[in-house]
């Protein structure tokens, strides 16, 4: 029989509950839906309510393309599990260096037209353990952050423990003023996303790399919300704007556009030996699963060679937004695949989130502090190719009668 581990005593007890209450008081608490994946029947998912199962329309998944349920993708996944069994058995420097992950890391550097890839268990691990590690080993290296970058990138500032400076989002001449303050020899580096998932807005990739070859500095580009979906082979933005050989490393996942999980980066060979050989949150973290690496390399293989699915994403994503801009919906501009929708307010936001679900069988999950700035809580939609006109429509008369239910303000966007 097993014993129960013994509850901490109650002065540590009493913190913990405090640290929850606040965020019930400031409504930023999250719920999880209990849902259940339907392969082949994407967006549509179970939703596991105490009342029972009920079928509902995801609205929210970062599978952005539904490559998660393509047949090469789960066929990949499946064979390859019972060819090689379930885990990797270890590390990679220990026995966990396996041949579909060797091959899946090939795929991603000819994919960004690279020497070299490096895969990890995750984007927030690679882009913790890359930007830590690179600015370690450069010596008196200073970090040059988007103030709007993901957490991830702000842990791999924070860890590598180097001077930082932070630059007004997107603001190239803020930018400009930081670098100009720097002398030339004094190695820096620029980190940046191609696409800013809250609001669905993009970076100048090709100005950003003007600046850093002006003045000396190298460039850090996160692509997680972009590869797969943008580019002629999906490699992401840079691809797109025909930039990606100008940026040094370039971060990406496999967990969105890709439709599996894992994350990566691809640069030189020298860049990513040197981030293999001394990243913690890569030599001590066991190998992602040969069975997951095979899945992967399928979706990548498929997504180099198809368009389709890319541009069905772009169609329907620009049908939602029109249907809810011509109810008077705040939708929020973008001239990407991400659709927000303003609130403005934490506890409104979960209202409505909570009544899609309730009513309408619509999953969308509420954006609260600290994930966007307070007084900026929103919905974000985020259409795929297998969301049909039919499921746009009925997602805008849903939000229609949720506005009007609880009262909330239409045409916020356009008044300002």
């Amino acid at each position: 029989m097993v014993e129960r581990s013994i509850s901490p005593s109650p002065a540590y007890g009493t913190h913990f509950r405090t640290a929850i209450e606040r965020l019930h008081s400031e409504r930023r608490y999250r719920v999880f839906a209990d849902l259940e994946r339907q392969n082949g029947r994407f967006p549509r998912a179970i939703w596991h309510h105490p009342e029972g199962p009920r079928e509902v329309v995801v609205w929210c998944s970062n599978d952005y393309l539904g490559m998660g349920q393509h047949p090469d993708v789960v066929s990949a996944m499946a064979e390859t599990a019972l060819k090689t069994g379930a885990g990797a058995g270890g590390t990679r420097n220990i026995s966990g260096n396996h041949h579909p992950i060797v091959v899946l890391e090939h795929e991603l550097a000819d994919l960004h037209g690279k020497d070299a890839a490096l895969v990890f268990s995750s984007g927030f691990v690679a882009n913790e353990a890359a930007i830590s590690t690179l600015a370690r080993v450069l010596p008196d290296c200073l970090l040059i952050s988007d103030e709007l970058n993901h957490a991830s990138m702000i842990a791999g500032v924070r860890n590598s423990g180097v001077e930082k400076k932070i630059f007004r989002h997107n603001d190239l001449r803020h930018l400009e003023e930081i670098l100009k303050a720097v002398p030339r020899e004094r190695a820096k580096i620029i980190l940046f996303e191609s696409i800013y998932s809250m609001d669905g807005d993009v970076a100048p990739i090709g100005d950003i790399c003007d600046l850093a070859d002006r003045y000396g500095a190298m460039t850090y580009l996160d692509e997680v919300h972009a590869v797969g979906m943008y580019g002629d082979r999906g490699a992401g933005v840079a691809e797109r704007d025909g930039v990606m050989h100008r940026v040094d490393v370039i971060e990406g996942t496999m967990a969105k556009g890709f439709g599996v999980v894992g994350g990566y980066i691809a640069a030189s060979a020298d860049i990513v030996d040197v981030v293999r050989s001394y990243a913690s949150g890569f030599i001590f973290t066991s190998t992602m699963p040969p069975a997951v690496a095979a899945a992967a390399t399928a979706s990548v293989r498929h997504l180099k060679n198809s368009g389709v699915e890319r541009e069905m994403q772009q169609r329907q994503a620009a049908a939602t937004k029109r249907a809810l801009a011509a109810r008077g919906l705040p939708v929020m501009p973008g001239d990407t695949h991400i659709v927000p929708l303003l609130v403005g307010d934490p506890a409104l936001a979960k209202a409505a989130s909570d009544r899609l679900l309730e009513r309408h069988g619509i999953y969308v999950q509420p954006i609260n502090y600290p994930t966007v700035p307070r007084g900026t809580e929103r919905l974000r939609f985020t259409p795929t190719p297998f969301h049909t006109d039919d499921l746009v429509l009925e997602l805008a008369d849903a939000l229609d009668e949720t506005w009007a239910a609880l009262r909330l303000e239409k045409m916020a966007i356009a008044a300002e």
